[in-house]
């Protein structure tokens, strides 16, 4: 129905043109005189361009988008150019050009930057730039350009999409974060944590007696050659400070905010030399091993970059279900917008074995926890786990003051 309708308009247009023509050739040949003539010749090249436009093809047109850099950072900008190129060099009066994106990468202010009009004339090839602004995170889609143009009467007009798909990822910004590792906290007092440790196999320490299940490789057996008497190695041993950081996707306004600060979190860990994981779950599941270097540091950025805030269950569920992997880091960070008594519960199941956990409640500066959220923070300090109330300008000394908590 809507193909006939718009086949029924265009056939209207074309049926205007030729009255219009036909009654003011009519005119001048029945009136005769100046006045007939100099109407119907006026109007003859409006109605033949008008015509011509109606025949002419917009998909005559090629278009295609360079966008200078593909992976880019949020709050910066980036340009993008678009070439249009034609083999027919009909002369076009005016064309409005239309930029269209998957997502809300323009704001209103800015959605002159995406429209724009120009004036083609016979000209075979047109070049136009613009910048955006600002950029939010997350992956965006330039699908098509859209031209429109029409004649002097406005009579006809025409539109056209061209297909020319780009994608831009658009990284989460990073505040540098001084890591500093955590304990944990108990009624008695503080405590170190139930963390891993690593020995170094390169650096013998000493010696001690051998126990059944030591390695044949650890036998120093030097000192058996001396004493007759099995002595094993002892080695360096260093302490792991990796960390498990989990995002709540639970839909909040502070949402952004808590994806600066895991990315933050994620890559000061890293610069610290330890290993981090990272772990997410909503409408699909992102999940990073606990690992370290620069290929591990662009997949957690990957994750963070298409994260999106749409988990509509329990967080306290997900903490729950994904407890197992949860519990292979030295600590636990989450970061959330909202305390529960169902959350803290599981937190603290989950680091019962003297795991470091550390709950990061990210809020707007102009909000503080009210009574039912300060009586949760108690409830979490008596279990080990520490609540931190923070802002995004409180990010960059977030472990000092977590540190002095």
């Amino acid at each position: 129905m809507k193909a006939i309708w718009t086949f029924l308009q265009e056939f209207g247009k074309v049926l205007l043109l030729l009255v219009l023509l036909a009654g003011t050739f009519s005119y001048a040949m029945f009136q005769g005189g100046f006045v007939s003539w100099f109407l119907f010749y006026s109007f003859l090249p409006f109605g033949l361009y008008s015509l011509t436009l109606m025949l002419y093809p917009l998909g005559d047109f090629k278009v295609v988008r360079r966008i200078k850099s593909k992976e880019l950072k949020a709050g910066s900008y980036v340009t993008v150019q678009i070439q249009l190129t034609r083999k027919v060099p009909v002369p076009l009066f005016y064309m409005i050009v239309q930029e269209h994106v998957s997502t809300d990468v323009f704001s209103t202010q800015e959605i002159g930057q995406v429209k724009k009009m120009v004036n083609p004339w016979f000209r075979r090839k047109l070049i136009l730039e613009y910048d955006i602004p600002d950029l939010p995170r997350g992956e965006h889609t330039f699908r098509s350009v859209e031209l429109k143009t029409g004649d002097f009467l406005g009579i006809i007009q025409k539109s056209r999409h061209l297909e020319c798909e780009e994608t831009i990822l658009v990284y989460p910004a990073h505040i540098n974060i001084n890591y500093q590792p955590i304990q944990a906290r108990f009624d008695q007092g503080v405590s170190s944590s139930n963390v891993k440790f690593q020995q170094d196999t390169t650096m013998a320490t000493g010696v001690r007696d051998y126990q059944t299940g030591d390695r044949v490789s650890w036998i120093h057996w030097k000192s058996f050659a001396r004493t007759n008497d099995l002595k094993t190695k002892e080695f360096e041993e260093r302490k792991s400070h990796d960390v498990s950081v989990v995002l709540d996707r639970t839909p909040t306004p502070a949402f952004e905010d808590m994806v600066v600060l895991t990315s933050s979190i994620a890559r000061g860990v890293m610069k610290k030399g330890a290993q981090v994981g990272y772990f997410s779950q909503g409408s699909t599941v992102q999940q990073a091993p606990v690992r370290s270097g620069e290929a591990h540091q662009k997949q957690v950025n990957y994750y963070l970059a298409k994260v999106q805030g749409d988990h509509t269950g329990s967080f306290a569920d997900v903490l729950k279900e994904n407890a197992t992997s949860l519990i292979r880091a030295s600590a636990l960070m989450i970061v959330t917008s909202r305390l529960s008594r169902e959350m803290v519960d599981q937190v603290s199941a989950i680091s019962k074995n003297g795991q470091a956990a550390v709950i990061f409640l990210v809020r707007h500066p102009a909000v503080t926890l009210n009574a039912d959220d300060q009586q949760l923070k108690g409830l979490a300090a008596s279990k080990g786990i520490i609540v931190k109330e923070l802002n995004k300008r409180q990010f960059s000394s977030v472990f000092k003051e977590v540190k002095h908590a």
